[in-house]
């Protein structure tokens, strides 16, 4: 009896212990406003992962006492299939789901992912910071959600399991991508096989041969160690990755005013800072690639012009679903990115500054 109460008290002395641990690292007050983001990609050496985190500092420094904000990376909470009903359910008040990921509410945001649409990074980050670009995140509120901005990830490269140099080597070939029937039909268009597949999914389904091959921003890539198992990535820079930072309206419409708008400036000024440092992230982790040993095959202009004749047709299939106004409006900013402040981006093999303008 004694021992069993002794075993009893420890045990309730180790409870306490950690719930009082557990308390001490909890850097949320009682009387402030917890705001959860949730996201699937690594906390750090990731740009959507470090912008998370740039955010959450920021708001826990500059609103001490009236919002503090946990994140929760690498799906330790939700991936970004349900993520979408649980910020309307306000379990989370925050997600950065990739732009495909919105295909279910509107066909606009099928614009980014048309293969080649931007010919730099430097391009791309430019029209994401633009008014058409959030006015496009508008079309989100009718479904209870409110657009914030743009998360920039880099542009896109291919891997496989064999050599990718040409893009009929993409021939016979199961690839796996993004919840996009924009993807889907590039793929097609490689006379290859796409297979959807949630994100966390994606190393072991290139590890067991599920799939032979995908298609990644260079950190993507990197943190997720899907170089590993694949026979090397081909720097085609094809693609613009990127999210859309969300929330819900009742999230917003619950803060006073004076708390949203600080919130709200602190959104826009977070993302603007994360997307500058983009090109750079990116270089670094296709740095780390090449140090692995993993082969990274350059293409020259006419190889890379022949990926952008086979896959420029998928714009027809998808024109009037986008809207020709919304494609021609982002072609007509490509070259026109203020120079100063995108030189850094330029002179960066993940800014894809070689590229042959498909537009």
């Amino acid at each position: 009896m004694k021992n069993l109460l002794l075993g009893t008290i420890s045990g309730l002395a180790l409870t306490l212990a950690a719930g009082a641990a557990q308390a001490q690292d909890d850097p949320c007050g009682s009387g402030e406003t917890i705001v959860k983001f949730s996201h699937v990609v690594a906390a750090q050496g990731h740009p959507k992962g470090e912008a998370a985190q740039l955010l959450a500092d920021r708001v826990n420094e500059e609103m001490d006492g009236k919002l503090c904000m946990q994140v929760f990376p690498n799906s330790t909470l939700y991936d970004d299939d349900k993520v979408m009903e649980s910020l309307l359910l306000g379990d989370v008040q925050l997600a950065a789901p990739s732009l495909s990921k919105f295909e279910a509410y509107t066909s606009k945001l099928r614009l980014y992912d048309l293969p080649f649409l931007f010919p730099t990074l430097a391009d791309a980050n430019h029209y994401l910071a633009s008014d058409n670009a959030k006015d496009l995140l508008s079309v989100l509120q009718d479904e209870g959600y409110e657009g914030l901005g743009y998360i920039s990830s880099g542009l896109k490269q291919f891997s496989a399991n064999k050599p990718l140099v040409m893009p009929e080597d993409a021939a016979g070939l199961k690839f796996r991508v993004q919840t996009s029937d924009v993807a889907v039909a590039m793929i097609e268009a490689l006379k290859a096989s796409a297979q959807k597949l949630a994100f966390k999914e994606v190393y072991g389904a290139l590890q067991q041969g599920v799939v032979d091959g995908q298609e990644n921003s260079w950190c993507n890539t990197y943190t997720q160690k899907f170089f590993e198992v694949q026979d090397g990535i081909t720097e085609t820079n094809h693609q613009l990755l990127a999210y859309a930072l969300i929330t819900s309206q009742d999230f917003l419409d619950s803060l006073d005013d004076d708390v949203r708008e600080q919130f709200l400036t602190i959104v826009n000024e977070t993302l603007a800072d994360a997307n500058n440092k983009v090109a750079q992230q990116e270089d670094e982790c296709r740095t780390q690639i090449a140090n692995a040993g993993s082969e990274i095959r350059k293409l020259t202009p006419e190889q890379r012009e022949a990926w952008v004749t086979v896959m420029k047709p998928v714009w027809d299939q998808f024109r009037n679903d986008i809207g020709a106004d919304v494609i021609d409006a982002a072609v007509v900013m490509n070259g026109t990115a203020d120079t100063q402040s995108t030189d850094a981006a330029a002179a960066t093999g993940a800014s894809g500054s070689a590229s042959t303008t498909a537009n």
